[in-house]
């Protein structure tokens, strides 16, 4: 049997730089569809946007990008990893806010592997692609502060929408977002009523605050909520009886609306419910809870500048946590309660059984309210808590106190003029 002669010095050379060259190729190589979707996206920024040393600046496609990271090409925008094909795919695409603009929609956006997008804080414009939705793993996309309209988009965990161009009415289409758990669209222009978003049982923050919001708020919201901000819109009617069913929420922000009718007693008895801001609507009571909030879990309310009469709720003094109470700016009558007097000269004893947490900001200027300053007040030290009186139809409330405000309080005539029960 002969014995098979040995390969020669070049034959070893050439089996040695393939077998390196495959290797090296397997292991770092940018596949080719990713290498065009960059080439699409660098061609369609703008080039006078594109200052020196930025991240666009540094993309050299004489060189593989995903092989070339953190050098003096391809500085930062990209991180790739190796998948089972062995080729390196861009797992994430961040872009400096160096104020890139142009279209994202030439763009093919064929990124199967893409997690994270974030082109927060440029100048980009147009439609949000639809293409996005050829993004099938993409869990965050950030495209805050720019200048986009809304389009179609994949299913994620996180959209960041915020501060764009966005108009018209939130389409029905969001419902299938299943995964989604931060919603971020405040700062736009939408408009129209706000659908019921119900199906999306994963979200747990959703921001649509300063926007042309109209309507009534949808009685089916995401049962997963523990943040639900939608101040300054143009929401009417009542908060419906299922806000307070959102058993995991824990700030509740409706301020700067147009609500009205009674702020509901189920969100001072809510199990989770810490911060309340209903600031700046035209709400006209306030429900007293049956139990007269002794379970609550609020920290702060606020309810400022609304239309609601009657006498101060005696209730909100027997909160077992509510540090932070503002009532300003209403039409509350009567004397201040004596569970209030109380709140603010304790020490705080804690949340515990028994416990009491002390009112560290009282804001109760701009009503009518009457009689003496109670005299336990007399003794509050400037900045030992916050204290406000002012503009009421309180008896002499000197200028030596702070929370006098100066002294300044309604004139008789108008403290007689606003009811009967002025004396």
């Amino acid at each position: 049997m002969p014995i098979p002669s040995s390969p020669s010095p070049s034959s070893l050379f050439v089996i040695t730089a393939l077998h390196f060259f495959f290797m090296h190729a397997a292991d770092s190589a940018t596949h080719w569809q990713d290498v065009q979707v960059l080439k699409q996206l660098k061609s369609t920024i703008t080039p006078s946007t594109v200052p020196p040393s930025s991240c666009i600046d540094s993309w050299d496609f004489n060189l593989d990008p995903c092989d070339h990271l953190f050098t003096d090409k391809f500085t930062c925008g990209l991180r790739c990893d190796v998948v089972l094909n062995s080729s390196s795919r861009v797992t994430e695409l961040t872009l400096d806010p160096a104020g890139y603009s142009g279209s994202l929609s030439a763009v093919s956006w064929t990124l199967p592997y893409l997690q994270n997008l974030d082109f927060s804080n440029n100048n980009f414009s147009g439609s949000i692609p639809e293409s996005f939705s050829l993004l099938t793993r993409l869990q965050r996309l950030g495209l805050s502060r720019n200048s986009l309209t809304l389009g179609s988009l994949a299913g994620l965990e996180e959209m960041y929408l915020d501060n764009n161009m966005l108009s018209g009415a939130i389409p029905l289409s969001f419902n299938g977002l299943k995964n989604l758990k931060r919603l971020e669209i405040q700062g736009n222009k939408i408009s129209g009523a706000f659908p019921e978003l119900s199906q999306l049982g994963s979200l747990n923050f959703l921001d649509a605050s300063d926007n042309a919001i109209s309507g009534e708020l949808p009685p089916g919201l995401p049962p997963s909520l523990i943040e639900l901000a939608m101040r300054s819109n143009q929401i009417e009617g009542n908060i419906p009886g299922s806000v307070a069913n959102l058993v995991s929420m824990q700030v509740l922000d409706l301020s700067h609306n147009n609500l009205s009718g009674s702020v509901p007693a189920g969100l001072f008895t809510h199990p989770s419910l810490e911060q309340l801001t209903l600031s700046y609507n035209q709400f006209g009571s306030v429900q007293v809870p049956g139990n007269s909030g002794w379970t609550s879990q609020l920290i702060s309310v606020d309810l400022s500048n609304n239309e609601i009469r009657g006498f101060l709720p005696g209730f909100m003094g027997l909160m077992p946590r509510l540090s932070a109470l503002s009532l300003e700016n209403n039409k509350f009558s009567g004397m201040i309660p004596t569970q209030y007097v109380l709140k603010v000269l304790s020490p705080g004893t804690g949340t515990g059984e028994g416990g009491l947490a002390q009112f560290e900001r009282l804001l109760l200027g701009g009503n009518y309210l009457l009689g003496p300053v109670p005299g336990a007040f007399l003794d509050l030290k400037a900045g030992s808590v916050t204290v406000r009186l002012g503009d009421n139809c309180l008896y002499r409330c000197p200028v030596t106190l702070f929370f006098c405000e100066g002294g300044v309080q309604k004139s008789l005539m108008e403290c007689k003029a606003f009811g009967p029960i002025i004396p």
